[in-house]
């Protein structure tokens, strides 16, 4: 298993940018598929974007499809998701997510794919 810790969230106006950080530890990063999903109060946990442990493998919701980019950095063991032209809706504790692929390319996208979580980071966007 991994340990995963986000950082980056805050405040922001709707329009502006973010950029999320999620460092991992305890295991081989490259073995892993990393996602990440946001949670709005009252809602579920909803998936956000993913990527496959070579990068080379990408998905988005639709609802941030050409808004948000999701990268990694294997040297590094982290991730990271850049979100830019922020709107209220967007508003939600974000989570980073691992799930094991080993040598497969793929980019899981179901919440039942993901075995480790770290703890959240909150993402407010004001109108």
């Amino acid at each position: 298993q991994v340990h995963l810790v986000e950082s980056g969230g805050g405040l922001v106006q709707a329009g502006g940018s973010l950029r999320l950080s999620c460092a991992a530890s305890g295991d081989d990063f490259s073995k892993y598929a990393m996602d990440w999903f946001r949670q709005a109060p009252g809602k579920e946990r909803e998936f956000v974007a993913a990527i496959s442990w070579s990068g080379n493998k990408t998905h988005y919701a639709d609802s941030v499809k050409g808004r948000f980019t999701i990268s990694r950095d294997n040297a590094r063991n982290t991730v990271s998701l850049q979100m830019n032209s922020l709107k209220p809706e967007d508003t939600a504790v974000y989570y980073c997510g691992a799930a094991w692929t080993a040598t497969f390319d793929i980019a899981p996208m179901g919440r039942a794919a993901v075995g480790s979580w770290g703890q959240g980071t909150q993402v407010t966007v004001s109108s």
